[in-house]
């Protein structure tokens, strides 16, 4: 069992009866993620379900040629176990560290576990299936309606919200990688963000400096997305 004080700091934890949350602490482990680190590669046993409590993962996809692209993010409203609610024993995308924090790690058959003998267990699991899914859904959408601008305003906030931290400790390397561009057309986006008084970029760090106009700068898909999380995860989403 974790003896650290005030953990987990896991919204999705969080959210459960907290009877059921001390049932499941024993199962919980915690570990440090730092940047970059590769939790769970694609094509490989899926063998834990990671609750970050600090940080942000991206779901992405990889190429045969090794080039990758982010399908999602995840914070402390989620969780990675997203394919272990529905029985599956091997992961299809990678799951990478984006932002260094921390996470509540837990083995799938103990996940698995939860979601048998846990009715609150399940349906919030169930719930954030819905949410992350409508993520993926608006994303794919987004990628084709909106200019890169918006899209990198729209990432930015994102990574804000699951991140708690208006420093955003990436590069422009990230971005233009999570993004699917080349880094000169980020740097040009992040350019026009930056003249605007949005965001400051510095070394291997970008800082938003007014949230308010990078949400306007953004495309509507940053405030759908927020909508439709709160609504599936009223308690998990800030």
């Amino acid at each position: 069992m974790n003896t650290l004080s005030n953990w987990p700091r896991n919204r999705l934890l969080l959210a459960l009866p907290s009877r059921n949350l001390k049932q499941l602490l024993p199962e919980l482990e915690h570990i440090p993620c730092q940047r970059g680190q590769v939790l769970m590669d694609a094509d490989s046993s899926l063998n834990h379900v990671f609750f970050p409590d600090s940080g942000v993962v991206s779901v992405v996809a990889v190429y045969a040629n090794g080039s990758i692209i982010e399908m999602a993010t995840i914070g402390r409203e989620g969780c990675t176990g997203v394919k272990a609610v529905f029985g599956a024993k091997r992961s299809s995308s990678r799951l990478l560290v984006q932002i260094p924090g921390s996470a509540a790690k837990m083995s799938r058959a103990a996940f698995t576990r939860a979601m048998e003998s846990m009715p609150s267990f399940r349906s919030l699991m169930y719930a954030y299936v819905h949410a992350f899914l409508e993520q993926i859904l608006v994303s794919c959408a987004c990628n084709g309606a909106h200019s890169l601008k918006e899209r990198l305003a729209r990432w930015l906030l994102m990574m804000r919200d699951r991140g708690d931290d208006d420093a955003l400790r990436i590069t422009q390397d990230l971005l233009a990688e999570m993004l699917g561009v080349q880094r000169p057309t980020v740097t040009n986006a992040a350019r026009e963000l930056e003249r605007a008084g949005l965001i400051a970029r510095g070394r291997r760090q970008v800082t938003i400096l007014d949230r308010q106009g990078l949400t306007k700068a953004s495309c509507e898909c940053y405030q759908l997305v927020r909508a439709r999380l709160a609504f599936h995860l009223p308690k998990t989403y800030e």
